[in-house]
């Protein structure tokens, strides 16, 4: 064994896809550990409110890394922050709640989008609310006064009143640039302040205030159309991706080994019914079935994992398999078991099967990331499973709002990449393994 072992990691390619491999699983399982089941699905097939301070299609923040001229990052900052300066004054009627939110803004674009969300506490009066915007250079510009209910959501590039302040400029753009430049196309860095003032009228009412400034980049996958964080289905679709490819190849090379077993072994009506079932079965649409499944059955995940089983059951495999087993059936240690009694079952699971595990290791590897891809590519024709994030659901949402057409090309290459990562990683120990285990291999 150990012998072996130092044979296999000879060849550099088996370390690294070894070390890819054991990447994806350790991600796979943290996966599961960190952000269960329901609640990325939750996640996944919410709606918009869900994903309310991710911008639409921000690509990753690691783009800022390749750039000279650095894109905005989205800015979250709400009341309860430390950096946010909170007071409260009572008066006679209520109280005067003041805010200084800080935005430090050191980017050389413009952000898409602003908004504000309030929340507030009052009894029966709905607090009044006035804005003013404090330039880095101490300048003040009003930009808003109006009343709020408990939950109110002001989003300032919509807001006509603000554009017109800002001479015809939309918030995110004209809050960042120097009001009295003659033709400004640059915003200034540097940190600005939002002044929140809130006056309530009664003396328990609060107000807090969020405010979200969109950037062009969004977390470490980047969002899409309906703002929902892809590193949820990249995450998720490295567990669903692995466990698809390791059930079905392992289901259907287990199969194909033990009908193979069986029909060298009993020969006779059994081995020709067996053979005539597997030619029939070769011939048939593997893929328009699985689609019809799809479309007229049922897109769970489960469903077409057990359809491919199925129909991969009687494949090609059970040819290979049988020529071997043809051979090792006419052993001598074959006879011998024969001879002190040894069952069909003992003879064919113990002495036979054992046999072709070296030829059957290398090529249960090398099935595993055909599997992967079947799966990623029934999601791209649209019969994945609806209610999972995986790598192909990924490319086909990216694919039906033209994402490469639109220039959002992390949309479409971030599952793309990791699909051949996997094939690759995959094909690189399943050839090695193939190297070892066949002798006639090494020399070529």
């Amino acid at each position: 064994m150990t012998k072996s072992l130092k044979e296999i990691f000879r060849y550099p390619s088996v370390v690294i896809g070894v070390m890819i491999i054991f990447l994806l699983i350790v991600v796979s399982i943290y996966t599961v550990i960190t952000i269960p089941y329901s609640k990325a699905v939750q996640l996944w097939r919410g709606n918009e409110a869900d994903w309310y301070q991710n911008p639409k299609t921000a690509a990753p923040v690691w783009y800022n890394w390749f750039r000279r001229d650095k894109l905005p990052e989205t800015v979250i900052v709400t009341s309860d922050d430390p950096s946010v300066t909170k007071t409260i004054k009572d008066t006679n009627s209520g109280r005067i709640i003041t805010m200084m939110v800080p935005v430090n803004f050191r980017y050389d674009s413009f952000a898409d989008d602003m908004a504000l969300y309030f929340k507030s506490e009052f009894e029966k009066n709905a607090p009044f609310i006035g804005l003013r915007w404090i330039y880095p250079d101490g300048k003040e510009i009003g930009i808003g006064n109006f009343s709020i209910d408990r939950k109110f959501t002001l989003r300032l590039n919509q807001d006509k009143k603000i554009t017109n302040k800002l001479r015809g400029r939309v918030a995110s753009q004209g809050l960042f640039i120097n009001p009295d430049a003659e033709n400004p196309n640059l915003p200034v860095k540097g940190e600005y302040f939002l002044k929140i003032e809130a006056i309530t009228f009664d003396k328990t009412a609060d107000v807090s205030a969020e405010l979200v400034v969109y950037g062009q980049l969004a977390g470490w996958s980047g969002t899409d159309i309906l703002r929902r964080d892809l590193g949820i289905a990249l995450l998720w679709g490295t567990s669903i991706a692995l466990m698809f490819g390791l059930l079905a190849a392992v289901g259907t090379t287990l199969s194909q080994m033990i009908i193979a077993g069986v029909s060298a072994w009993y020969g006779g009506w059994v081995d020709t019914l067996l053979q005539r079932i597997t030619e029939i079965n070769l011939v048939l649409p593997f893929l328009p079935i699985l689609i019809m499944i799809g479309t007229f059955y049922s897109r769970s995940i489960f469903v077409i994992l057990s359809a491919v089983i199925i129909l991969s059951i009687f494949g090609q495999g059970i040819k290979t398999f049988r020529a071997v087993f043809l051979q090792i059936k006419e052993a001598p240690y074959i006879e011998a078991a024969k001879a002190y009694g040894a069952s069909d079952a003992r003879i064919i699971l113990r002495y036979m099967v054992p046999r072709i595990l070296p030829m059957l290791i290398p090529q249960f590897i090398v099935l595993i990331p055909s599997y992967v891809f079947l799966e990623a590519s029934l999601a791209i024709l649209g019969l994945g499973d609806p209610t999972l994030p995986t790598w192909g659901k990924i490319i086909q949402d990216a694919e039906a709002h033209g994402a490469l057409y639109q220039g959002w090309y992390y949309w479409v290459l971030e599952p793309s990449v990791l699909l051949m990562i996997t094939g690759l990683a995959f094909s690189m120990v399943g050839y090695a393994l193939d190297r070892v285990f066949n002798p006639r291999l090494r020399d070529q």
